[in-house]
């Protein structure tokens, strides 16, 4: 099936367009109570994050599934990971989180996870489109879902990452500065590192609405560096808009990345004795984090790029650990799904164990220089049917020769083409990216 609404990450676009309009979600909730509730009601949680539409549209979705006959329980501002395991232990048929991830303000989208607080299956996604394309019937008034919100749920969720942190350990005498990105994360996160004994240092956590991810969090860590660094704190942890991502900084303000933070997980896993058969990443993944972990005994595989395949990786290997060099962070052994919270988590339990300084642990990874830019795109593009970005690539590949790779792959939450090239020499990597950017703009431009 075509889908008509559903990307790789649920249903996102710009406020007040067709899709992420309130009449629109207001449907998404009844078409989302029917297929995942069933005829007979049950219950469906909503959470958001803290951008200014997320007001909107968790009426509209709590209107939607009232009219299906499904009862609404509201957790208000909460991480997606959050949302997750609270849908799993609170019975729930399915939770929906209000929220675009690491996108500016003025988008906003719809993520549905099913009673397990994993990701819908297509075929779920696509039931709820088959039912967007019928009229809205709403059950007898008798029959309404009802709406309770749930007050304690910032605080099940704080105790749940806690958990996932050694108990016979403890983050005193640890300097951490959390970048909560003006996001959902902004209450819980400096409280769970509180809790566990750091002294915290919160920056970017007095959201208004407009300011989620704005020169802060996971997409812009320099302004966590520069905090860290002001500080002479012993780590920085930046989370996204929906704190589902992660980036950290040592103590000499390096930013370390999604294969950065998997590479120490895993190997702190093997040190403490446990079996960590592979780790699965994407096609984005550094060719560094490959070669270093195989050559500690520890299988590698590349998922396309998208949370949802490498926990397919994952499951399809019976393996724990995954992750996109964005900050996706899946840790199979401490939480059901990717969570920004817990994935420092556990980098810190290693960094605790080991007595060493973060830079220290890092230095195990030899990153190859790694170029990406992104190329504007009118929309949703096969570039495959652009002989001229074909012959662009083919001429790429053969100036790197086996010294590097190349890829082009269009954004699934976003109008545009990464284009990401990866080699020995930094200098010739960056020259080509940008002529072969270059080439996909004016490939583009001459088509539309």
């Amino acid at each position: 099936m075509t889908r008509k609404y559903f990307g790789t990450d649920g249903i996102r676009g710009r406020v007040g367009t067709q899709q992420m309009s309130a009449d629109f979600v207001l449907k998404l909730g009844w078409a989302a109570g029917r297929v995942l509730a069933g005829e007979n009601g049950g219950k469906v949680l909503i959470g958001k994050d803290t951008r200014i539409s997320g007001y909107m549209f968790e009426s509209a979705l709590e209107a939607g599934l009232s009219a299906a006959g499904v009862d609404t329980r509201m957790l208000g501002p909460l991480p997606t990971p959050a949302i997750a395991y609270l849908t799993q232990t609170l019975r729930c048929q399915a939770g929906i989180v209000v929220s675009a991830s690491h996108n500016p303000y003025y988008d906003n989208g719809i993520k549905f996870l099913g009673p397990d607080g994993g990701k819908l299956p297509d075929e779920l996604e696509e039931a709820i489109e088959a039912e967007l394309e019928k009229e809205l019937v709403t059950v007898d008034s008798a029959s309404l879902g009802k709406v309770r919100r749930i007050t304690d749920a910032s605080g099940r969720y704080i105790e749940f990452c806690k958990s996932t942190f050694p108990s016979s350990a403890s983050l005193k005498g640890l300097k951490v500065v959390v970048d909560c990105a003006n996001g959902a994360t902004y209450q819980t996160a400096p409280n769970v590192f509180r809790e566990l004994g750091a002294e915290v240092v919160a920056i970017a956590a007095d959201p208004d609405g407009v300011n989620i991810n704005k020169a802060c969090g996971a997409t812009a860590p320099d302004a966590l560096a520069e905090a860290v660094l002001a500080e002479s704190a012993d780590v920085g942890i930046a989370l996204d808009g929906d704190g589902d991502r992660i980036v950290m900084v040592d103590e000499a303000g390096r930013v370390l990345d999604g294969d950065d933070i998997i590479y120490l997980i895993a190997m702190h896993r093997q040190s403490q004795g446990h079996q960590v058969g592979g780790v699965v990443g994407t096609l984005m993944s550094n060719l560094g984090l490959e070669l270093a972990l195989r050559e500690r005994g520890v299988s590698f595989e590349r998922a396309k790029v998208g949370d949802r395949f490498v926990m397919q990786g994952l499951r399809r290997n019976g393996w724990e650990l995954g992750a996109e060099p964005s900050g996706h962070v899946i840790c199979l052994h401490a939480s059901p799904s990717g969570d920004g919270i817990v994935a420092a988590l556990q980098v810190l339990a290693a960094l605790v164990a080991s007595d060493k300084k973060l830079s220290e642990m890092a230095s195990g990874i030899e990153k190859l220089p790694q170029v990406m830019i992104n190329v504007p795109t009118p929309g949703k593009v096969d570039l495959n049917k652009y002989g001229a970005i074909q012959d662009a690539v083919a001429q790429t590949e053969l100036e790197l020769g086996e010294a590097g790779r190349v890829l082009l792959r269009p954004s699934g939450t976003e109008p545009l083409v990464r284009v990401m090239l990866e080699g020995k020499d930094a200098g010739q990597i960056q020259s080509l990216c940008e002529s072969l950017a270059g080439a996909v703009e004016d490939a583009l431009k001459s088509a539309g």
